[in-house]
């Protein structure tokens, strides 16, 4: 498998692959709010997809869905002195359309909970400032309307695409894979202001093949790990304030020399499994690795359960989890697993093990988690592992293990809300 192909596949495993229903669900809901503001049926007059969906850099799985819905400027009066009458108005007619369907108004938005994704749906009043179209939205924590432009940033991406090829938008697609594999809150409009600021002084990128995405990736990970942290940027197109979430330098360092060693790598299997760290299971594998795997499965001694969290539930890191274990031995705690990390040491054997989290996504949560096994011993017992499994102690919020035999063993936790991965950690777990 050529680097080509690898990229290609790569590429062809992220793609939205629910455009269909996405599209009945914007068509629905713009057909209710047109019947009731304007008595009309039309499925797509007023509606304006907006968000990564709309700017063509989402990838499969994606959980937000965002639209404008423009009011009849007739109905400004109504509503210019109470925004949160709009948002409740609003609500009251999606209700009507999905009487069996949660659905709340937030500080700027209507969200509608379906199945696989939520639709954040944001009544607006157009305005001309110039030449341009903007937007005022709700916002009902400070009683008063705010101003969007995202006919701005979508024209931008546009005639970037026209001007520069795909590159931009297939950067922005691997990108949000990275992300939600390592776990690092990020803005999908900051990834794709980041990924143009970078293009943009990267014209040998221009049009560029897959054949050299390796590359484009190393390069664009070596361009975040030296940005100067800072707490925001301007968008693309706007120039709208952007918001940085939680500095991406660390991670995107850790990424930039994965993707060097990668690079450097002859061995297809090995290069192959680096890119899959750094971008999840979606990468291929090597195709000889794929080949000696079904080979293997028909005389190995032992199965493989392993189950990957972006093929049971949505992805969509935006906030941060910190995974932590207790190692204790007799009941009482020996020291915390990332100080014997952090020394250089390894787990002695018959521990108990009580993996912990820190985190910031708001309550309510549920969390998930994933114990893997690695190593010689873990084959000839029979137990990989690598299950999506629940927690076990404290109110459904720590997972209790214990350290039985030796190798380089891990642990996921995913923390799930709204039935979304919006936060993951991991953290490795060498038994001596």
């Amino acid at each position: 498998m050529t680097t080509s192909q690898a990229f290609s596949e790569f590429l062809e495993n992220i793609k939205v692959d629910n455009s269909e229903t996405i599209s009945n669900r914007y068509h629905e809901i713009t057909k209710k709010l047109n019947k009731t503001f304007r008595d009309t049926d039309s499925e797509t007059d007023n509606c304006l997809r907006v968000g990564s969906y709309g700017r063509y850099t989402g990838i499969k799985g994606i959980s937000d869905l965002d639209m404008l819905y423009i009011m009849p400027s007739s109905k400004w009066d109504e509503y210019k002195n109470d925004p949160d009458k709009l948002l409740k108005d609003v609500k009251t007619a999606l209700k009507e359309r999905y009487p069996n369907t949660k659905i709340k108004d937030d500080r700027l938005v209507v969200d509608v909970f379906f199945k696989d994704f939520k639709f954040e749906v944001q009544p607006v009043f157009e305005e001309q400032d110039g030449d341009e179209t903007n937007y005022k939205f709700p916002d009902t924590k400070y009683d008063s309307y705010r101003i969007t432009k995202p006919r701005q940033e979508q024209a931008e991406m546009t005639t970037f695409r026209q001007e520069h090829g795909d590159t931009h938008r297939l950067l922005c697609k691997m990108m949000r894979s990275w992300k939600n594999n390592v776990g690092q809150a990020i803005g999908g409009l900051l990834i794709d202001t980041l990924a143009h600021r970078f293009l943009s002084d990267h014209s040998e990128y221009d049009h560029a093949g897959t054949s050299v995405f390796d590359e484009l990736c190393r390069d664009f990970f070596k361009y975040l790990k030296n940005e100067p942290k800072q707490d925001h940027y301007q968008a693309l197109g706007s120039g709208q304030d952007v918001k940085v979430k939680k500095p991406f330098q660390v991670k995107a360092k850790k990424a930039y020399n994965k993707s060097v060693e990668a690079i450097g790598e002859s061995d297809e299997v090995k290069r192959n499994d680096l890119w899959r760290e750094i971008f999840g299971h979606q990468f291929p594998k090597a195709t000889t690795a794929v080949a000696e795997s079904r080979e293997f499965s028909s005389t190995a001694s032992y199965t493989d359960p392993e189950q990957f969290i972006e093929d049971l539930y949505p992805v969509d890191i935006r906030y941060n989890v910190k995974l932590d274990c207790e190692v204790k031995r007799n009941g009482f705690r020996e020291a915390m697993l990332s100080h014997i990390l952090s020394s250089g040491q390894r787990v002695s054997r018959v521990r108990s093990l009580d993996f912990i989290l820190n985190t910031d996504v708001p309550w309510p949560y549920d969390v998930k988690w994933k114990v893997r096994n690695v190593g010689d011993e873990a084959k000839r017992r029979n137990c990989l592992r690598g299950e999506i499994i629940d927690s076990n102690r404290r109110g459904g919020l720590v997972r209790h293990e214990s350290a039985d035999f030796r190798g380089p063993h891990y642990v996921e936790c995913y923390i799930m809300k709204d039935g979304i991965v919006v936060a993951r950690d991991k953290i490795n777990v060498p038994i001596e």
